[in-house]
Formats: structure tokens, sequence, C-alpha cells
């Protein structure tokens, strides 16, 4: 295991396309940090705004996960793009093996630009706040939620690509999924006839993710009507669902040729 470990550390810090991900996904983050923490200077500071800021966006922070879903994509897609599956596999032939050393390597990854980009948001609502703000609620849940929500991205784009055996279905699949796919079942629910819809929009993955990053209650504003879960049931909803993708991939992997 520890072979497999030290194999998949080298690959991601050889890789140029792990900086480049990381670096704009912490400048768009930090970029919008910066928009919002300016834009309440004058505002008292409350939990809400601190999460904001540092989120990047709160529930709309999507940036972070879907630049550390597209790492976890190439851990596995490069793999098959380039052909260089088959030497990996005659160093490391324990396939299970492999693949968990990928998804360790990939969390931790996600744990340290999480960690990383809390620690430049931060920096940046000090310059406007000039205090330090209150990690009470919501901040004590959202916090956690986003480092889970962000490994979840990540061991996504990782057992996408390794379903799909490449990059640019898994990147397809990971964009079109949570923008198009639920954005019409959530718009198909307005209509009165299938509003039979609406319980279920619950249910959609990416839309429950997102519910880890929340700051308050779920408010319609002319959308469709219903409750989501709690916060930490809404990450279980996103939890089972990359759960599924991964196991199938697992399965398919050690059971598909090269």
């Amino acid at each position: 295991m520890s072979s497999a470990l030290r194999f998949e550390w080298v690959r991601l810090r050889t890789l140029r396309s792990t900086y480049w991900l990381i670096g704009i996904g912490l400048l768009i983050t930090a970029g919008v940090a910066f928009i919002i923490a300016y834009a309440t200077r004058n505002e008292p500071l409350d939990a809400d705004i601190a999460a904001q800021v540092l989120t990047g966006g709160a529930d709309f922070a999507t940036f972070i996960p879907v630049f550390m879903a597209i790492i976890g994509i190439f851990s596995t897609g490069h793999e098959y793009r380039h052909g260089t599956i088959q030497p990996t596999l005659t160093a490391i032939p324990q396939r299970s093996r492999l693949l968990l050393a990928k998804i360790i390597m990939v969390a931790i990854c996600c744990v340290v630009v999480v960690a990383l980009s809390l620690a430049i948001n931060l920096v940046i609502g000090m310059i406007f706040w000039g205090e330090t703000p209150s990690f009470g609620e919501p901040l004590d849940q959202v916090i956690p939620g986003y480092f889970v929500l962000v490994i979840l991205y990540g061991i996504c784009g990782l057992a996408l690509a390794q379903l799909f055996r490449g990059v640019p279905s898994a990147i397809v699949v990971l964009l079109v999924t949570p923008l198009l796919v639920e954005g019409l079942i959530s718009g198909l629910s307005l209509v009165p006839a299938l509003d039979w819809l609406q319980p279920a929009l619950k249910f959609l993955p990416f839309s429950a993710g997102s519910r880890l990053l929340a700051t308050g209650p779920y408010e319609a504003n002319g959308g469709p009507e219903f409750d989501y879960l709690s916060r930490w049931e809404s990450g279980g909803v996103f939890a089972a669902f990359v759960a599924i993708i991964l196991a199938i991939a697992w399965y398919l992997f050690k059971k598909r040729d090269a």
C-alpha cells in the first residue's frame, strides 16, 4: 500500500494540471470572497456573511469542489488517456490497492486545498471586518460541510473517470448533471401537471450536496415548493450517490481488462 501511495503522490505533484486547477480554484474563490466582503463591509458582521466569505459563496460555492473533481478525474482518466494504465498495473497489480491509494491521495489533496482556501478567504475578510468572526452557528456546521463536500466531489470525479475509463465523458457528466439535468427536473416540477416531482427534488444528488454549505433554510422565491432534508441528511444523499458510482467503477475496474 505504501508503494501505491508513493506512486500516486509522485503522479499528483508532477502534473502541471494539478497546480493550474488548484491555483485557478483558489483565485476564483478568493475573488468571490473579496466581492462579498467588500459589498457587505458596512453591514454588521454575522455568521451568514462570514460563511459566505470563507467559502466563497456558501451553498453556491462550487468552484473549489468542481476543480477538485477535475483533479479526481485526471487521477484515473489520464491513465487511460495516455495509455499508462498497463505499466501502472504491471508495477502495482493489486487493483483495489491502487484505486484505494488514488482515493486517499485525492481526499488528502481536497482537505489541504479547502484549508488553504479558508485561510486565504479569512485574511480577505479580516481586511474589511477588522475582527475575527464568531465560529458558532452556522459556521460550525458549514466549515465541516465544506470539507465533506469537496472530498465527495473529488471522489465523484475519480469514480466517474474510472467508470468511463477516460476524461471527456466524466467531465461532461460532472458538469451536465448538476447544471442541466437537475435544473431541468426542477423546472419541470413547476408545471402543475408535474408538481408530483417536487417531493423528489430533495434527492437530486448535487443539489442535496450543496446543502452542506447552506447558511439558512431553503426558500422557494418562485421556485419549487418543497423542503430539503437536514444538512447532514442531504449530504448523505450526495454521499450515497458517490458511493454507488464508486462501487460500480471499482467492480468494473477489477473485472475488465486494462
